[in-house]
């Protein structure tokens, strides 16, 4: 039987996404880190060329290689036809400047991709963890869809324009997030601000290498705070940026699509304008952090008659300055008793924000500890008391 407990807390009144803020974008989308709320939304629906910022998708492919251990940063990847700088295809596009035949190690490949967009770069990994750039297009739909990315689709690993090449700018955030949560240890280099390649293997690459080594993204540049994440810019795209920011402890994401924009800089002042405005604009309140003891739930065949549950990570409200108090609840709810054996940090229920019968911020509950089931006679005397009446 599903239970709801309501937790007497303060109530908050949550802001209207997308109030007060203008651009010329095409799409733009702001979404707190910690609560999930959405702060500013405009066309984040809508499925729009994302240029290079599909380049996120190849990354988040490898990351997970390299988390799994399958991969190394120091591990080299071969150069094939299809990367050579002479392609024609590279010509005019963002490149790290490859010669085929050449091993480029993993760590100037993730580089290469953050800091100066290499669309070859992003074929060296395609074919080396797929054996071809289309075959790797079907790992980064299943990765997508896995993830809760489920109209985006992918039609290269470099976002040169392709027909298939589409995503939400709501699902570029959860890609963003994803990458923050899931590659704590390779984040960091999305905050790269230069990169020199040594490696490379002709005089026209070697000469070209010194007046390409700045990140597109200029907004590290301006924005204490900001982090990453990743430019993209085609003829038929405009310029577009995933990009967050950690200011004061507190985490925006931010996504702009379908820029009418002079150039990078241009694009960076705009992102700023974006997340300064989630800024000044609203505040987190957090409810419960983790450890915090929130609800004890009946348990069957349980050692204990109740689990303790807690969450994993803070469980956190957005909401508009000033902080105005206005009837929100927050309850547990869980499909109980939860039959034992219980084992710490198994889900046992959900912790749920509501305003206006709306879910404005949910979170998993689960068990603080263990506990185990109780033995076969026992079990058979709880069957009795309950067939009896007695509790």
């Amino acid at each position: 039987m599903i239970k709801k407990v309501v937790i007497p807390v303060l109530a908050l009144l949550i802001g209207t996404a997308n109030a007060g803020f203008d651009t010329n974008a095409k799409s733009a989308y702001l979404v707190d880190y910690d609560s999930g709320a959405t702060i500013v939304d405009k066309n984040a629906d809508v499925l729009m060329p994302p240029s290079s910022m599909i380049k996120l998708m190849t990354l988040a492919v490898l990351f997970d290689e390299i988390k799994a251990g399958r991969i190394s940063l120091d591990d080299k990847f071969p150069v094939s036809d299809n990367a050579d700088y002479k392609n024609p295809l590279w010509y005019p596009a963002s490149k790290i400047c490859l010669v085929s035949g050449q091993a480029v190690s993993v760590r100037d490949l993730i580089l290469g991709l953050i800091v100066l967009s290499g669309g070859d770069a992003s074929v060296v990994v395609a074919e080396k963890l797929a054996g071809s750039e289309e075959n790797f297009t079907k790992i980064m739909t299943d990765k997508a869809r896995s993830i809760g990315m489920m109209q985006s689709t992918f039609g290269n690993a470099s976002g040169l324009p392709n027909p298939n090449n589409l995503a939400t700018s709501r699902e570029l955030g959860i890609l963003a997030r994803h990458l923050i949560t899931e590659h704590q240890e390779l984040y960091p280099m999305f905050a790269t601000k230069r990169f020199e390649f040594s490696d490379y293997q002709s005089d026209w690459c070697r000469d070209w290498g010194k007046t390409h080594t700045v990140n597109y993204n200029k907004l590290l540049f301006i924005m204490p705070g900001a982090d990453g994440m990743k430019t993209g810019h085609t003829d038929t795209g405009g310029y577009g940026m995933v990009a967050s920011a950690n200011v004061g402890g507190r985490r925006l994401i931010a996504v702009i699509n379908g820029f009418k924009a002079k150039g990078h800089d241009n694009l960076a002042n705009e992102v700023k304008k974006l997340l300064n405005y989630g800024y000044e604009k609203t505040i987190n309140h957090a409810f419960y952090k983790p450890g915090d003891k929130i609800v004890k739930i009946p348990t069957w065949y349980g050692r204990q008659e109740f689990v303790t549950a807690t969450i994993a990570k803070p469980f956190v409200v957005t909401l508009d300055k000033p902080k105005k108090l206005d009837g929100v609840r927050v309850f547990a709810q869980y499909n109980g008793p939860v039959p034992a054996p219980i084992h710490a940090g198994d889900k046992v229920g959900e912790l749920i924000a509501t305003k206006n019968g709306e879910k404005i911020a949910t979170a998993d509950l689960i068990a603080i500890d263990n506990v185990k089931r109780v033995q076969f006679i026992a079990r058979i005397m709880q069957n009795i008391k309950v067939l009896i009446g007695i509790k």
